[in-house]
């Protein structure tokens, strides 16, 4: 049995390297007066003179010397100097010749070596394609799925010219012959019924590609023998048509043992995640692992990686470089040589120039001392004092009287924290102030938009209530009457058809205005709902049901996402099925053509919203802030009278929650109901 395994191919990316240069500085030392007499014979008084200025000079110096600058310059200068020409002679007389760099780079070569060997095996397999292919009869047999002349022809082929293995695939990709040398025997043995048409070179010449190195392929797969390299190539007919795809593939254990003969360097393969594909080192007992990559560092490996691990108790040094096959990525290349040669000249040359740097070391351990105990321990105590004010501790003092540099940083120090709590406890004080105002700000600002609110709506109610009171006794009344004479009239039977129908119209316009006028009534009394704890989700499942004939009718899909669990609410059943109820409603009047309506409830800490959506005509920007106003409507003329929505904003308002809404046009809308879970129960 086959297994296929092959390697993605991935193209190199550019090199990206930044070049860094260093840069020194010198410290400019202390400044001397310039001599102010001139060169020429001197006298007794002339050089008496001369002493007593270069005298000043020095006082004058001596300061400088004395303090802190001093201190830190002239002995590292010294010891720069010293250690500078010690460590140069070392360098250019023992280190001139690195032994690392030789071994790096015939560690490098040996990798060159392994990639002309991959390039000799490539040329190879198209030499033994370019034959088989072209065989008489061999185009014939696979355009037949004839197994047997296939094994007669291909089998003298690949025994004459030592081809490891060699498969036969129809235009399906399904594997007519394999034949495989076997390793111990020598002898071929040939298989069948893979399935090859996932497999990146056959579907690349079944696809008929072409890219720039032509129309064959690479790629690796895993046999019984272990893994193979394989090329692919097009086998056409007389009329020159595709019929299927030959592979001639190479055992990838006999390709490292040729190339560590070679290379005199032990070969190591991985595939695109890194792991150990094959080797020509003994597997020790810890395993392979450390010689394999990651995933990232295989697939996007562009320019050589060396290594060192350890093998059997031993230092290896190890370059990868990209496995090519025609200019492609098939996986990853490694090359392995012990370092332990490097670690033993490394160790001669440390013997040698070690005892060199011995003295300069004891020079700079003892200086370090010194510096520590007269410089680095006060500025260590001024650094944790700056760390304790950076965390909020005002309340440091350095204590130190020094005359040097570190005692008049110790005293611009104390004179910063000093102002530092001035200040922070000013901008506590007026923080403090400002947050009480933000707060009181932020109270009156909520309340007045409440207040705003609440007066708008106040104004509509009155409005509209004034509205009712007139018309109600003067309106309801005579369309009663008039709804009445004409059931009335209408049962005469000296009535014509024509009177009937208008007898009709009248009846059904007197019952629209007598609806409108019940809106009236129903949005201007505004009743008090009667607060009880229930599950609202029994709510909403009543108010389904009760529109269930609704939505079946205008051929609505009902999609529900309500908890199974008790979500225990105070508010009114009856006017929030009101709600429900109208909203599911107009939902389904806002789909015409059928669609789909979504009722969902979701509790989040002391809330819950009730969501119902529809995928309906949608309602236009302009008119989505007046959707609550009394009277507005976007349905058709005598479809609804514009009160509905406004009633249930009054209920929902009144259960101190918030109707919202959203909506695309022609995408649908959302409106949902934000109702607190704890209220006052009462009546």
């Amino acid at each position: 049995m086959i297994r296929i395994g092959w390697i993605r191919r991935h193209g190199a990316s550019a090199d990206e390297r930044a070049d860094w240069t260093e840069a020194s500085v010198a410290e400019p030392g202390p400044r001397q007066d310039p001599a102010s007499t001139p060169v020429r014979t001197m006298g007794v008084a002339e050089k008496q003179s001369r002493s007593a200025d270069i005298g000043k000079a020095l006082r004058r110096l001596a300061p400088a010397l004395a303090g802190l600058q001093g201190r830190l310059i002239l002995p590292y200068v010294l010891l720069t100097m010293i250690i500078a020409m010690v460590g140069t002679y070392v360098i250019t007389r023992l280190v001139t010749s690195s032994v690392r760099e030789r071994f790096t780079n015939q560690l490098y070569e040996a990798s060159r070596v392994a990639a002309d060997e991959l390039v000799r095996r490539e040329r190879s397999h198209l030499s033994n394609l370019r034959l088989m292919s072209f065989s008489q009869g061999v185009a014939q047999a696979l355009a037949a799925r004839d197994r047997v002349t296939l094994t007669a022809v291909l089998t003298p082929l690949a025994l004459n010219n030592e081809v490891a293995a060699v498969t036969a695939v129809d235009l399906n990709g399904q594997e007519v012959l394999t034949l495989l040398r076997d390793p111990d025997s020598d002898q071929m043995q040939s298989t069948q019924g893979d399935d090859f048409s996932s497999f990146g070179p056959v579907a690349n010449v079944l696809a008929e590609r072409v890219d720039d190195q032509g129309d064959k392929f690479s790629g690796i797969v895993t046999t019984v023998f272990g893994p193979y390299v394989f090329t692919s190539a097009p086998v056409r007919g007389d009329d020159d048509q595709l019929v299927g795809a030959l592979m001639v593939g190479s055992r990838l254990e006999d390709m490292l043992l040729e190339m560590k003969a070679q290379a005199l360097g032990d070969m190591i393969v991985l595939d695109d995640t890194g792991a150990l594909l094959a080797s020509t080192l003994v597997e020790p007992e810890e395993g392979f692992s450390t010689l394999e990559l990651s995933a990232e560092e295989a697939s996007s490996l562009a320019v050589p990686l060396t290594r060192e691990v350890t093998l059997y108790g031993r230092r290896f040094q190890v370059v990868y470089t990209p496995m090519l096959l025609r200019r492609e990525q098939i996986g990853v290349l490694g090359v392995a040589l012990p370092s332990s040669y490097v670690v033993s000249a490394e160790a001669t040359s440390r013997n040698t120039f070690s005892w060199l740097f011995s003295i300069g070391t004891g020079v700079v351990i003892a200086l370090g001392y010194w510096l520590a105990q007269s410089i680095a321990r006060p500025i260590l105590k001024l650094r944790d004092m700056s760390q304790a004010v950076a965390a909020g501790d005002l309340a440091q003092a350095s204590g130190m009287a020094r005359r040097d540099e570190i005692g008049e940083l110790a005293s611009a120090f104390d004179t910063m924290t000093l102002r530092l709590r001035e200040r922070t406890a000013e901008a506590a004080r007026l923080y403090a102030e400002t947050v009480k105002r933000n707060r009181e700000l932020a109270e009156i600002n909520q309340r007045l938009q409440e207040a705003q609110q609440q007066l708008i709506q106040s104004e509509k109610l009155a409005a509209v209530g004034q509205l009712t009171a007139g018309i109600v006794h003067d309106v309801k009344n005579p369309l009663a009457v008039i709804k009445g004479l004409a059931e009335e009239l209408k049962e005469e039977p000296a009535i014509p058809v024509e009177a009937r129908v208008h007898l009709d119209a009248i009846r059904a316009n007197a019952g629209r205005a007598s609806a409108i006028v019940t809106d009236l009534l129903t949005f201007a009394r505004q009743s008090t709902p009667a607060m009880v704890q229930r599950d609202i989700c029994e709510a909403v499942r009543a108010s389904l049901r009760l529109t269930e004939y609704l939505t079946r009718k205008g051929k609505v899909t009902v999609v529900t996402d309500i908890p199974d669990t008790t979500v225990l609410v105070t508010y009114d059943p009856q006017q929030i099925e009101q709600v429900l109820i109208n909203l599911i409603t107009n939902a389904v009047q806002a789909m015409p053509d059928g669609g789909t309506l979504r009722a969902s409830l979701q509790q989040s800490g002391d809330a819950v919203a009730i969501a119902v959506q529809d995928t309906g005509v949608g309602i236009r920007p302009e008119d989505l802030s007046r959707v609550f106003d009394p009277f507005f409507t976007t349905k058709k003329e005598g479809e609804g009278t514009g009160l509905g929505l406004s009633v249930s904003y009054g209920i929902v308002t009144r259960h101190h929650g918030r109707l919202d809404v959203e909506s695309e046009v022609g995408r649908g809308s959302t409106f949902t109901v934000l109702l607190p879970v704890e209220q006052e129960a009462g009546t």
